[in-house]
């Protein structure tokens, strides 16, 4: 199992992540694209390097804008896991 990072590795980390924010135990990001099939395009890369990574992330769509939320339930907050994901899906969204 994955450990929870404190509040000083979360900061850390969240200065990399610039386009994140951080809401409670989970970090958030908010994506919006011309259409929805572009959406869903991006949605599917999302899942393909979550399920590479083994994460799964809250995903939320509607029309052309997706909802991003990142946390490891299992260790009742936020991982490293959490934040190589967030790092790739930064990079699928340039």
């Amino acid at each position: 199992m994955a450990v929870k990072l404190d509040r000083q590795q979360v900061a850390e980390q969240m200065q990399r992540l610039p386009e994140w924010t951080l809401q409670g135990d989970q970090i958030e990001r908010q994506l919006t694209f011309q259409n929805f099939v572009d959406a869903m395009v991006f949605v599917n890369k999302v899942a393909e390097v979550a399920e590479e990574l083994g994460h799964h992330p809250d995903i939320r769509i509607v029309y052309n804008r997706v909802s991003l939320a990142l946390s490891s339930h299992d260790a009742g907050g936020l991982t490293h896991k959490d934040f190589q994901l967030a790092q790739r899906i930064d990079a699928l969204a340039k």
